[in-house]
């Protein structure tokens, strides 16, 4: 169930992530922030990336192995970066439209699925 949840709760930080460091220039886009100053650009996105940190540290904590989890460092790491790829390529799609993935976009993340595969050969 450690694993379980570990995954879950990264997925959790890196919407929280991926919304603090481009949602910010949806809101731009939109209008709503155009005239914010970039102290508060960045206090807006702080206050985010604080809830991304109450799933983060958690996430790392339960699937460390030495904690008792059932992940290394290293494919803690791996899996996090999957994860950030996966959640960004989706949240981008929906709120920058105009943005589309192209097929070097789609091989560079199926180098990271390989690089998830690779991390837990033994």
């Amino acid at each position: 169930m450690n694993g379980l949840y570990t995954i879950l709760l990264l997925i959790m930080s890196n919407v929280f992530m991926t919304l603090a460091w481009y949602g910010h220039l949806k809101l731009a886009q939109t209008g709503v922030s155009s005239t914010w100053p970039l102290l508060g650009v960045i206090a807006f996105s702080w206050g985010i990336a604080f809830f991304e940190y109450c799933c983060q540290v958690p996430a790392n904590r339960i699937g460390f192995a030495d904690n008792g989890g059932p992940f290394s460092l290293v494919q803690l790491k791996v899996i996090q970066e999957c994860i950030s790829l996966t959640v960004f390529a989706i949240i981008a799609h929906l709120m920058f439209q105009n943005e589309s993935l192209h097929w070097n976009h789609l091989a560079a993340f199926a180098c990271i699925i390989a690089a998830v595969y690779l991390v837990f050969i033994k």
